[in-house]
């Protein structure tokens, strides 16, 4: 059988980039392991520079339909009180609104959900999207992917594959690239329960020793997210679901009556976080994305954004290859030129906010209490987490904003404006810079 391009993983990911080929004339083959939905938890909460990329797609209408929209982070500091309410130390709320963008929210969307809208998309291109589910990708042979559908073998040759397959990558292991892997001294649980009608707002609840992130998702339903020390899970298992019970109720008593409809611990996963990012994204006419390439810490929810917004530059770039016959391996460095120093930016972010929670004493609450707070007064600090974590554009944080953050000089009181900000939004000519230096008769600028 022979492609276009080859895509190992029928993920987000995976789905994102062949529906954005397909959509543009490419012939694209996805080989996905999974025959029906997975029960793992995977990523839900999208980012503003998601909902455009989808948007481009033309499925914004049913993802959105599907959603529930989170236009503010609350941070709230409480004093857990056994028995009895908590009491609420301080509460800071950070806003999607400060970045100038008409994206002024990330959106909950169930991840088996956002995959089915992205391959019925990609289906509705039927003569150039072609989708084997239940094929096991078994890395290549004779320069041609091996797939295995239950018992029969069969060999595709693309001119380029790409390995969308998750943590696990044989196209990466192809690619013989370097893999550093960092690991912390926390774990999580993660369970999604019933929720009242008016709980709307993302919030993450702590205390000196206790993290609760709560996102609702719609159906009155929330995604929970609580923090347990590595290595605490076997324990924490043993004592049952009674410890959750108490702990959520006492955290969060508007969470009383959702979290005690959980009946069964096999409902509630275990997450461990770790980090790595490969040294090359593309060798010869092979090319990797999302978890692939990168492993994010999820306190910052970028990782299915990542995935996303790597399959929109690759899609971008190989589609533009087809339009102009260009082969593909020859332009596949625009693609890590892009991606791999935002990537690279947003881990490094997100690692800042997993140390932030990483430590459980009183002196560090307040360290953390403080900052928090901080970025909500100084309005420059505000838009640059807001816009950073958007992944709309990029806007580094200097030693002045972290001598204010840390309480070393006083906030700021200047607002920033969105003229001011739209210079750090992406351009189209960042996004996609070989547009820009090549013309369609091939000539070089």
């Amino acid at each position: 059988m022979k492609t276009d391009v080859f895509i190992a993983g029928g993920g987000v990911g995976g789905l994102t980039l062949a529906a954005k080929l397909a959509s543009r004339g490419v012939h694209v083959t996805i080989a996905e392991q999974l025959k029906k939905e997975s029960p793992v938890y995977k990523g839900e909460l999208l980012q503003p520079k998601t909902l455009a990329i989808l948007e481009r797609l033309g499925v914004i209408n049913e993802i959105e339909g599907c959603g529930h929209p989170i236009d503010q982070l609350r941070f709230q500091e409480i004093n857990r009180i056994p028995e009895s309410p908590p009491e609420e130390v301080n509460l800071t709320e950070l806003n999607y609104s400060r970045v100038a963008s008409r994206y002024d929210h990330a959106l909950m969307v169930p991840h088996e959900t956002t995959k089915s809208i992205l391959r019925k998309k990609g289906a509705s291109y039927d003569q150039y999207f072609h989708y084997f589910p239940g094929a096991r990708f078994l890395g290549f042979e004779n320069g041609m992917a091996k797939i295995k559908q239950k018992k029969e073998i069969t060999y595709i040759e693309a001119k380029v594959y790409i390995g969308a397959e998750g943590r696990s990558s044989p196209t990466r292991d192809a690619m013989n690239v370097q893999v550093e892997r960092k690991d912390y001294n926390h774990h999580f649980l993660t369970v999604t329960i019933p929720r009242p009608e008016d709980f709307t707002k993302g919030k993450i609840i702590t205390t000196s020793s206790c993290f609760l992130g709560l996102f609702p998702l719609p159906d009155n339903e929330v995604r929970t997210v609580f923090l347990i020390k590595a290595g605490e899970y076997k324990n924490i298992k043993e004592k049952g679901l009674e410890y959750l019970y108490r702990a959520y109720s006492e955290l969060e008593p508007e969470l009383t009556e959702g979290v005690r409809s959980l009946k069964e611990w096999k409902k509630v996963q275990l997450m461990i976080p770790f980090t790595y990012h490969v040294d090359h994204y593309y060798s010869g006419n092979l090319a990797i994305i999302g978890d692939a390439a990168h492993t994010v810490h999820p306190m910052a929810g970028e990782g299915m954004n990542l995935a996303v917004q790597d399959a929109d530059v690759l899609g971008e770039l190989l589609a533009w290859c087809k339009e102009e016959g260009k082969p593909y391996h020859e332009y596949l460095h625009y693609y890590e030129d892009v991606r791999k120093p935002r990537v690279e930016f947003l881990l490094q972010l997100s690692h800042l906010s997993a140390l932030v929670y990483s430590f459980r004493n009183e002196w560090w609450r307040k360290l953390r209490m403080n900052a928090v707070q901080r970025i909500l007064d100084d309005d420059q600090l505000h838009v640059k987490q807001m816009l950073n974590i958007s992944g709309l554009g990029r806007w580094d944080f200097t030693l002045i904003d972290r001598a204010v953050q840390g309480g070393v000089l006083p906030a700021r009181k200047k607002q920033i404006s969105a003229e001011t900000q739209r210079n750090f939004l992406f351009s189209e000519a960042e996004d996609y810079p070989w547009k820009e230096r090549y013309r369609k008769d091939g000539s070089h600028e």
